[in-house]
């Protein structure tokens, strides 16, 4: 298998044992991003709205690191702390998003690492 690790400063580093992202053939597994920014590794101030797009100008240098962009993305799972947050989550999408739209789940879970409200990992096929 032709495995390639995806890094970038341009992103937060891994606070574990995984990669930013991981691409096997023209698919680019993408690790969840939290709203970190990359040069402190500090939860960004601000609101969830603003913690949204943290996670998807994260999501965003990892996918250029790895030769696209979040068009090329053709699915994402978000984790929610809170699910009335949802609204927020779409209407950051369509900011960063066009149609068509990628494939999408949200999940509602307990607690995510550094206590962030929300998470977005994906997948992406480059062309």
């Amino acid at each position: 298998m032709d495995k390639q690790i995806i890094a970038t400063k341009n992103a937060p580093g891994a606070i574990g044992a995984y990669s930013q992202a991981v691409k096997v053939g023209n698919t680019v597994y993408l690790s969840g991003q939290i709203p970190l920014l990359p040069d402190t590794m500090e939860v960004v101030d601000g609101d969830v709205t603003a913690q949204i797009r943290q996670v998807f100008d994260n999501l965003s240098a990892v996918c250029v690191a790895a030769g696209g962009s979040l068009e090329s993305i053709v699915k994402l799972t978000i984790y929610l702390t809170d699910l009335k947050n949802f609204g927020q989550v779409n209407e950051v999408m369509a900011e960063y998003f066009k149609e068509p739209y990628p494939a999408r789940a949200a999940i509602g879970v307990a607690q995510l690492p550094k206590d962030v409200p929300v998470e977005v990992e994906g997948v992406m096929v480059l062309d």
